[in-house]
């Protein structure tokens, strides 16, 4: 399977239960495009040992939107399976901001957002889309004397009703998804919308603080809501020490990150109720500490 260099953890986990390896694109800048995957794709001689590929729309630690389209094609003109991973970064397709970062995430066959980060969703609500369901059904209906009854109601018929334990490897699961549908329902998507724009807008207004700070260095622009940037002169437990006291005084919870190989800071923004004189406070600190 190919991926990214900032493919989440979980997806090389699951690699290793399949007994897999990954093929894993560097690119310079950290963004999975499709010149490079192509490229590693003919250095490494043999395509047809690869099965898939996985895209990143937002990737957790910087929130980097991988070049989907051009991804897409190399999967296309190798007969590959394109899984693109929006668990964090999925919910900005509301942004019309930034939708345009997205193009090419129609030609995924599979799909996943986990609402419970950026759709104000309760923990453990995720959402994964087939371009075709019945390959996962095909994959994951579980066989069982006792699943019989549900089974021979009409597997091939449209008219059955639809069981979600078809498309996953698990049986018996809770409706997640319902506290997110009465959240639609009552709010709409424009407020969906105008929440994501103001964790983006947030995110954009603290990079040019972090850019006006001579002691601070923007490590690259925020695609989505994420800023990494890093405080000149410090080695790691300085930032251990000012995210300690952050935390001690109920100002704010960052725990330090890490980029290359060395230690950074880092804000993830959510809620759209964050204020900026919070973001303010919290830069201040540091030209202090």
């Amino acid at each position: 399977m190919a991926v990214g260099e900032d493919a989440h953890s979980s997806i090389i986990n699951t690699l290793r239960i399949l007994e897999m390896d990954a093929l894993t694109v560097q690119t310079d800048d950290h963004r999975l495009t499709g010149a490079a995957l192509r490229k590693a794709v003919d250095a490494d001689g043999d395509p047809s040992s690869l099965a898939a590929v996985v895209a990143t729309s937002g990737t957790t630690n910087a929130g980097i939107v991988d070049d989907l389209a051009g991804v897409a094609a190399v999967a296309r003109d190798h007969g590959l399976w394109f899984h693109v991973d929006g668990a964090y970064g999925g919910a900005g397709l509301f942004a019309p901001s930034v939708r345009h970062k997205y193009d090419g995430v129609e030609h995924a066959d599979s799909f996943v957002v986990d609402p419970h980060k950026w759709m104000f969703a309760p923990f453990d609500c995720a959402a994964l889309v087939y371009r075709d369901p019945s390959a996962a059904r095909s994959v994951h209906t579980q066989d069982a004397s006792y699943l019989d009854v549900i089974h021979d109601t009409g597997a091939q018929d449209k008219s059955a009703p639809w069981n979600p334990t078809d498309y996953a490897y698990h049986l018996t699961r809770r409706a997640r998804g319902l506290p997110l549908w009465f959240s639609l329902a009552v709010h709409g998507v424009r407020a969906y919308t105008e929440a994501i724009e103001a964790a983006i807008r947030l995110a954009r207004d603290t990079a040019a603080d972090v850019r006006s700070r001579p002691y601070l260095e923007l490590i690259r622009e925020p695609d989505l809501s994420v800023v990494l940037f890093r405080r000149l002169g410090w080695a790691p437990e300085r930032y251990t020490r000012w995210a300690d006291r952050l935390l001690a005084d109920q100002v704010a919870f960052i725990p330090p990150s890490a980029w290359e190989g060395e230690t950074v800071a880092r804000f993830a923004f959510l809620h759209p109720h964050t204020p900026i004189g919070l973001v303010h406070e919290i830069l201040d600190r540091m030209a202090d500490d």
